[in-house]
């Protein structure tokens, strides 16, 4: 069994199990580019746990993974207790309205010729949900949840600002009441005004609607504001993992203890986009518990 893996009954099997996932690239030079490297991880129903690291670290690769946007080389990835990697294409289109995603930039999500009502209302449609009024009045209560306005039905992407733009986003992640929502840095491309009412609104999606969430941030704050669990990763491995609260208090990587020392801990701070580089070890250790439940990478 896993160093991670718990022993546990089928019935108590996470939401989301990933088990030893690794991806490489090949770079034109003919070079392959380990971006994902052995990660594990389990997201619980109705959790939100948090994964940061600085630009480049494979964040965004595992998520690209997770949703299937990207064939990993090895690996398992469990979702809902189905092998996730194993559904053939019909399958996954139907499975895919459980785990919804909030990419980065709103603006290159949404398509710029459809109105807002037409963006949020296409889940709906591609899974059949309701008839054509129905959906109309769905997509109306899915605007007003994320804080927008019925009549901002017939607006088109480049109407709203950044904020709002990423509010259209979330009502179409949530459209078809997914069980777990990826949020890939959902709000680098808001305004410091805006960013904290993003992170509200995700908060209250989680507490309300038992929605799981996966947040991927290069923010320690965000992180430390919304997750209760987190992992730590660096160069595409998870080097430090568990509470959130145990991680902040006593990091045990020097990767993890860099990231705090040069991140301010509140909303608004300096952009968490250069910490000090570290250099790895000749050989990556092994993930070891020094602690219940905290996991940090032996050097």
């Amino acid at each position: 069994m896993h160093s991670l893996e718990r022993a546990a009954s089928e019935d108590d099997e996470p939401l989301l199990v990933v088990r030893d996932v690794s991806l490489a690239f090949v770079e034109r030079r003919g070079e392959s580019v380990r971006a994902v490297r052995d990660i594990s991880l389990d997201v619980e129903r109705g959790e939100c746990f948090g994964i940061v690291g600085e630009s480049g670290s494979g964040k965004t690769t595992l998520a690209r993974c997770i949703l299937r946007l990207e064939r990993v080389d090895s690996g398992t990835i469990r979702f809902r207790g189905e092998d996730w990697l194993g559904l053939k294409p019909p399958q996954l289109r139907a499975r895919r309205r459980y785990m919804q995603a909030v990419f980065q930039d709103p603006a290159a999500s949404l398509n710029p010729l459809l109105m807002a009502g037409a963006i949020v209302a296409e889940p709906l449609r591609i899974h059949g949900i309701g008839c054509r009024r129905e959906r109309r009045g769905r997509v109306e209560e899915l605007l007003q949840a994320v804080g927008l306005q019925a009549a901002d039905y017939f607006k088109r992407p480049q109407e709203f600002s950044g904020g709002q733009r990423q509010r259209v986003a979330i009502a179409r992640a949530i459209a078809c009441e997914p069980e777990l929502l990826i949020a890939d840095e959902p709000t680098s491309a808001v305004d410091l005004s805006g960013q904290a009412q993003i992170l509200d609104l995700l908060a209250s999606f989680n507490r309300e609607r038992n929605l799981a969430i996966l947040l991927i941030s290069h923010s320690l704050p965000v992180i430390r504001r919304m997750c209760r669990r987190m992992a730590v990763v660096w160069r595409g491995q998870v080097v430090e993992m568990g509470p959130a609260s145990a991680i902040f208090s006593s990091p045990r990587h020097p990767y993890t203890q860099a990231l705090l020392e040069v991140s301010p801990l509140e909303i608004g701070g300096r952009r968490l986009d250069s910490p000090p580089r570290i250099h790895p070890p000749a050989e990556p250790g092994t993930l070891r518990e020094i602690a219940p439940g905290h996991w940090a990478r032996e050097q």
